[in-house]
């Protein structure tokens, strides 16, 4: 098949419905051999998907070498998305930015990409370390990082700018709405999607407080991320390249919490995972869903989830009910 595409919010792109990830914890293309890697990349390549993202982060960089090596393969080209994270305690960050896309650059081996985002959490940033968080306002104030990445787009280094909403929701909605930047990078799932839905009484894990609306709003293209909870919503096998990103989560909990959302679910075509995919595809406020693949046929796997469609309202509605009954829900 080949993944139709969707507006990329106010960038003037379309973006494929799902976009293939060289995060750590999917992992394949970090850790797979270079023939899985290739034939990934290849697949994906092949189905429509020219949209790869990456980051410094990933794998301290061996994720944007082996994107980098594949292209030095083929005379495909995907479109491509980095990211680089500062210490603003640091200071310098122009330089601290440059130095990180230059890196990347050279590690990807091309000179510009179509989307730069800062990966760091948006926060109160006030503990010192590179992956600490960063304020609104280390964003969004004169010469503040916006400002910076703006001056790198005008040199040519990228099209677009955006950032990572994670950290403390309040403070990503005030960067969202801003307007400052073009794209951002949402978590969504099953388990957790109150970036869009209103949390139910009791929550008492991260409430993403609608931020896909502000987006909306702002006319962002959305990119969502950890459509499989960290791998919770795909399988009960763990890797050990588990990463949780919303407080309260373990793994008895989270289990349960699955088998809750799989047994309403009874009857809906496609596996686990394959659900959890089919509900990323059934919001129209992410422009795509990025997808790490950790072994050979999970890319395909992905497609087939697609080929199904996304879930309809009924089924949606019996997910709300499974959240509101269970106020503890964690991902």
């Amino acid at each position: 098949m080949t993944v139709p595409q969707r507006r990329f919010g106010r960038t003037g792109l379309t973006i494929p419905h799902i976009t293939l990830g060289g995060g750590w914890v999917g992992g394949l293309l970090i850790h797979g051999t270079e023939d899985q890697r290739f034939a990934q990349l290849n697949e994906a390549m092949a189905a429509g998907v020219d949209w790869v993202d990456t980051a410094a982060l990933y794998g301290q960089g061996q994720s944007e070498t082996r994107i980098g090596e594949w292209l030095k393969t083929t005379s495909k080209r995907p479109r491509l998305s980095t990211k680089f994270s500062v210490d603003v305690w640091e200071g310098d960050i122009e330089g601290q930015i440059r130095r990180s896309l230059e890196a990347s650059f050279t590690r990807l081996g091309v000179d510009r990409v179509e989307a730069v985002l800062l990966h760091n959490q948006i926060a109160d940033g006030d503990a010192p370390g590179s992956f600490s968080g960063v304020s609104p306002n280390h964003v969004l104030r004169t010469g503040g990082i916006a400002d910076i990445m703006d001056k790198l787009r005008e040199e040519g280094l990228m099209d677009h700018i955006g950032f990572t909403a994670l950290g403390d929701p309040v403070a990503a909605r005030e960067v969202a709405a801003s307007r400052r930047m073009d794209v951002a990078q949402v978590y969504y799932n099953m388990l957790n999607p109150t970036a869009d839905t209103p949390a139910p009484p009791g929550w008492n894990t991260t409430d993403f407080l609608g931020l896909l609306h502000v987006m909306k709003a702002a006319d962002m293209g959305v990119m969502g991320i950890r459509i499989f909870a960290g791998g919770f919503l795909a399988t009960d096998e763990r890797h050990g390249r588990e990463i949780p990103i919303t407080h309260n989560a373990e793994d008895a909990a989270e289990a349960a919490r699955v088998a809750a959302m799989m047994t309403a679910l009874d009857g809906e075509p496609g596996d686990r995972a394959q659900r959890a995919i089919r509900f990323g595809l059934a919001s129209e406020l992410l422009s795509t869903i990025v997808i790490g693949v950790g072994e050979d046929w999970h890319f395909t796997h992905a497609l087939k989830a697609l080929e199904m469609g996304p879930l309809d309202a009924d089924p949606m509605a019996q997910l709300d009910d499974v959240r509101a009954a269970d106020g503890n829900f964690a991902s």
